[in-house]
């Protein structure tokens, strides 16, 4: 059995870290690693103890939501508060980070960013990331590689589609379902 790579295994992390945001508007996760160590993770919500977004609705003031704080902000404020260093570290995200938190990220000494999906991504962002030299790459969760059943799955259904076929199934009806199948199995 081939073993997921570093950056999926991360970026996976991220992406089960994001479901449990409380912000209807984008659900955000951060996992911030040290040595191919996780040291702290976030999502986006409230403030301990407030009112979060999926009870209240968002409090949308210029278009942003103000009672959310981003994945990337709580994972950085968790390393703050119990003493974590996060100078040198590399973090995960599953969006682009906005402007305010390639600010702190840079801020905290964190060296590159690694985020699965594009999301506004804003041009001073970029270039102030480029200007303090902090890597940023693209590295998109390849879930199917998480699904350790992946490969019997598609083997099945290409089979049923291959029988199907042999039945008699017209051929635009199997291409339908060969379709269907695709945005089944390659969807996010």
């Amino acid at each position: 059995m081939k073993r997921i790579s570093w950056d999926q295994y991360f970026m996976a992390q991220s992406h089960l870290l994001a479901l449990r945001s409380t912000c209807t508007r984008l659900m955000v996760g951060a996992t911030i690693v040290r040595d191919k160590r996780i040291i702290a993770g976030g999502y986006n919500g409230s403030i301990s103890g407030d009112v979060h977004c999926v009870d209240d609705g968002c409090y949308v003031v210029d278009g942003h939501c103000i009672r959310t704080i981003h994945a990337e902000m709580n994972a950085i404020l968790q390393c703050a508060k119990f003493g974590v260093p996060t100078e040198g570290a590399e973090i995960y995200v599953t969006h682009f980070p906005c402007v305010n938190c390639c600010k702190v990220i840079i801020q905290s000494g964190i060296k590159a960013v690694y985020y699965a999906s594009d999301y506004k991504n804003h041009p001073y962002a970029e270039e102030l990331f480029a200007s303090a030299g902090v890597r940023v790459e693209q590295v998109e969760l390849e879930e199917m590689i998480l699904d350790r059943k992946n490969s019997e799955k598609l083997a099945f259904t290409a089979s049923l589609l291959q029988k199907l076929s042999e039945a008699g199934l017209p051929e635009e009806e199997i291409r339908s379902l060969h379709d269907q199948a695709n945005r089944l199995y390659t969807s996010s």
